[in-house]
């Protein structure tokens, strides 16, 4: 499954990936400076990854949603338990005594998050919206993911406007620091 089609289509690909990623962790051997790599690489993709979402899929889930408000909290909530742990995990290195804890906890919530919009969510949006505007909202996901920050960022705004207004500035700021780093290479 390549990216592209509806946004539940790309956002469950964004999901596969992630996994790929948390199982080339797993298969890398504790302490080894390829596991920070391969975490930094998977931090920039969920963060890209949840901004997207908090600018047009949770503001859609509230729009088309029997309850959407509650539903859309409740994913942002666990945005901000997954950007808190991987801020934690930022600064840290492979040999670091807390590293693997941490990132046993960040794969349980992130799959907890992906198995919770696979299962319900996403099948309610799908009934709930038009070929047509799940294809829109993909196309907005994808743009949105291009200019996202790649840098988990805890005390920014979550919902739009501010989300719209700020992301895109601090995606730019990440993005310089990532070439001038090397980090996600």
């Amino acid at each position: 499954m390549g990216h592209g089609g509806d946004v539940v289509q790309e956002l469950t690909t964004d999901h596969r990936e992630v996994d790929e990623l948390f199982q080339q962790i797993e298969k890398t051997a504790p302490g080894n400076s390829e596991r920070k790599r391969l975490l930094d690489q998977l931090t920039i993709e969920l963060v890209r990854h949840s901004v997207a979402e908090e600018m047009y899929l949770y503001p859609a889930v509230r729009e088309h949603l029997a309850g959407g408000d509650n539903l859309a909290d409740r994913e942002i909530a666990d945005h901000a338990r997954v950007e808190e742990l991987l801020k934690d995990l930022e600064e840290r290195t492979a040999d670091d005594k807390d590293f693997d804890r941490l990132v046993i906890k960040l794969k349980t919530e992130v799959t907890s998050h992906v198995q919770d919009e696979e299962t319900n969510l996403f099948p309610q949006l799908a009934n709930a919206c038009s070929q047509s505007a799940l294809n829109d909202l993909g196309e907005k996901v994808r743009t949105a993911k291009r200019i996202a920050p790649t840098r988990p960022h805890p005390g920014a705004p979550s919902t739009p406007p501010g989300i719209r207004l700020l992301a895109p500035g601090a995606g730019l700021v990440d993005r310089a620091r990532d070439f001038v780093s090397g980090r996600g290479r």
